[in-house]
């Protein structure tokens, strides 16, 4: 599964530049990686897992602006189609969960 969190926070004062800030900070610190500059993701191994993330995330949700969220699998990840300029490049690997006996 994948858990992708879109956002558009409100940066027009320096309190809420630091509540935007502090939201992608705390992204990053559970596992998220950025895909573009207001869409992070994060790869969990099973759908139990991304529900854990989605509550953590709705848990240090900002008081101000839109956030989405949203589960697909991992064919469905893979069947999007990436472009850089005007060149498709692949999706990014996928993460393999290392277990520890």
């Amino acid at each position: 599964m994948w858990v992708l969190v879109f956002f558009d926070l409100p940066t027009d004062t320096k309190k809420e530049r630091k509540a935007a800030a502090d939201f992608r900070k705390l992204l990053i610190q559970d596992g998220f990686i950025m895909f573009q500059f207001s869409i992070y993701m994060r790869h969990c191994p099973s759908a139990e897992n991304a529900e854990v993330h989605i509550k953590r995330v709705k848990s240090f949700l900002p008081p101000l602006g839109q956030v989405g969220i949203l589960s697909i699998t991992d064919k469905q990840f893979g069947s999007m189609e990436l472009f850089t300029e005007k060149k498709e490049r692949k999706p990014p690997t996928e993460y393999t969960q290392l277990e520890l006996f």
